[in-house]
């Protein structure tokens, strides 16, 4: 069965395809490919975000505060109506994320969001986190805003595996045709060769690890991927109102 309760931190860097290369041959040494990845290059991942019509939740994330929640659905490759996907809340707390998830099927993780009322309950569904979500849909009025998708490879340390480390590329993001079984068009977030490297991992970080981020000249950096398309977002749209007043 999948996890569905993580508590862990989550530190981020930014990489070009190069520094990937070196570091992801450098980790093989004391890390190894999920289960998935050591049959496939990459997995797909795609999310759907859910927000309030004057998007409190992420305006609220970007301001740092101490405590930050969202909500999002999310589902390995694309799904179908009968597709287990996950619904899930994740919070960030002094720096601890805790994310608590439960599987659906998509239509059943649309029909929770969109009405408020839980599904009908099968052995497959999370009933604690059902609840948890039902409480957080009570106090916020939200509706699909942000279509993200990227291709993941992940690696598990070899002799402790609360050690994770993910690499995502072709990042994409859109703000129509919200639905996760459309396919995964939409403009790309960061440049094309880019990564995103997450760490996460429950306590400190190893020895070994710190030594080879130093030796890499990896440099954690602050990058939430709703976070920066919500703020492309407000850049593009001020650029296109600034040309509608000189055209």
């Amino acid at each position: 069965m999948a996890i569905e309760v993580f508590n862990r931190y989550e530190n981020k860097y930014l990489l070009d395809h190069a520094a990937y290369l070196k570091l992801y041959n450098d980790l093989l040494e004391y890390m190894e490919p999920d289960n998935y990845n050591k049959q496939h290059e990459f997995y797909s991942i795609t999310n759907l975000y859910y927000d309030t019509a004057h998007d409190s939740l992420i305006r609220s994330s970007l301001a740092k505060p101490k405590y930050k929640e969202k909500l999002r659905l999310r589902a390995y490759g694309i799904p179908n109506q009968d597709t287990k996907v996950y619904l899930e809340i994740k919070k960030k707390v002094f720096g601890l994320v805790n994310k608590r998830r439960t599987p659906l099927k998509l239509q059943e993780a649309y029909d929770f969001v969109a009405t408020g009322m839980e599904p009908e309950y099968q052995d497959y569904m999370n009933k604690q986190v059902i609840e948890e979500i039902k409480y957080f849909l009570s106090r916020y009025d939200l509706m699909p805003k942000v279509y993200l998708s990227y291709e993941r490879k992940a690696l598990f340390c070899k002799n402790n595996r609360d050690l994770r480390i993910t690499f995502d590329t072709n990042i994409r993001s859109r703000r129509y045709d919200l639905k996760l079984e459309h396919g995964t068009h939409g403009e790309y977030l960061m440049p094309q060769g880019q990564w995103l490297m997450e760490v996460k991992a429950e306590k400190t970080i190893p020895v070994w690890l710190a030594k080879m981020l130093s030796e890499h000249k990896m440099y954690r950096t602050s990058f939430s991927k709703y976070g920066n398309e919500y703020k492309k977002m407000l850049k593009d749209s001020k650029i296109e109102r600034e040309s509608a007043l000189y055209a």
